[in-house]
């Protein structure tokens, strides 16, 4: 039985006070919730909002890591460091990452087996552009970075695996894949998963929808069979609109 997951990823948002005063507002707010929960801070704020929410029900995650363990790259964060803040996942592969700064399948495919090394969840993400998606290449692209995105791991690693699924062209534009259509995609990239892993596998790996979901297209998007789950940007960022898609049932 898959466990609703839902993951607020806060990007490039919130000072240390800001991010406290929201992971606090967190911690008391769902603290009776049913589900599986993570947020994602920023890189500055990951050792402030670890510490409020410790021993909760929230999962400390950070948005990104670096391809090695340590050494002379200027600017990059490692597992080692996360691990070090008290991180227990990593976003890999967002839309962010692939299209504005270029991150190929290879490289985040290097991040997530480096992650799962260190005993690290990951959540990666997979989704097509909006040329794509109107070229009727949307399963394709998926399949492609699903595939090239879990080389080399393992099954039993693949149990710390949970894909997004972000059409990219839904991120931070309001526009929204219908239940419908986003419930197709999760059931291609479950097939996918099948053919790579076998249908245990494929059953039991949890697939996130993210792409502006909000309180009020949650439930809809959650009662579908191949949707597990949300990975929040922008609704991530108050209280007020991501409890409600927290606690959607």
């Amino acid at each position: 039985m898959r466990t609703y997951y839902i993951a607020g990823n806060w990007k490039m948002h919130k000072t240390r006070a800001e991010a406290a005063e929201l992971a606090g507002a967190l911690v008391s707010q769902l603290k009776d919730g049913k589900h599986k929960y993570l947020v994602a801070p920023a890189f500055t704020s990951l050792e402030t909002v670890g510490a409020i929410i410790r021993g909760t029900n929230i999962l400390l995650g950070a948005q990104n890591c670096a391809p090695e363990e340590q050494g002379a790259h200027t600017g990059e964060v490692s597992v080692l460091q996360l691990k070090d803040l008290g991180v227990q996942a990593v976003i890999l592969g967002h839309s962010e990452r692939r299209h504005t700064y270029k991150e190929d399948d290879e490289l985040i495919n290097r991040k997530v087996k480096l992650a799962l090394q260190h005993h690290l969840e990951v959540i990666l993400c997979v989704g097509e552009l909006l040329a794509e998606r109107e070229a009727g290449k949307a399963e394709q692209v998926c399949e492609t970075q699903t595939v090239k995105g879990l080389a080399g791991v393992s099954a039993t690693d693949l149990s710390r695996v949970t894909i997004a699924y972000e059409p990219v062209w839904a991120i931070g534009t309001g526009k929204t894949a219908t239940p419908e259509d986003a419930d197709a995609i999760h059931a291609s990239i479950r097939g996918v998963v099948g053919k790579l892993y076998g249908a245990k596998a494929a059953g039991d790996i949890i697939i996130q929808y993210g792409g502006s979901v909000k309180p009020d297209n949650a439930a809809l998007l959650m009662a579908k069979e191949n949707i597990d789950g949300a990975l929040v940007g922008g609704a991530a960022l108050k209280p007020e609109t991501f409890v409600p898609i927290a606690k959607f049932s």
